[in-house]
């Protein structure tokens, strides 16, 4: 099992960066629309 994840995770090492700015994206979204109503 350990082996599939370390073949899968090199050949998807180009479109990482992506994914990782993707799901911060994401996540601020998230943060801001949770304390949005507050704020106001």
């Amino acid at each position: 099992m350990f082996t599939e994840i370390k073949s899968i995770a090199l050949r998807s090492q180009a479109t990482f960066l992506q994914d990782l700015a993707g799901v911060a994206a994401l996540t601020v979204i998230l943060v801001v629309g949770l304390y949005l109503p507050g704020a106001i």
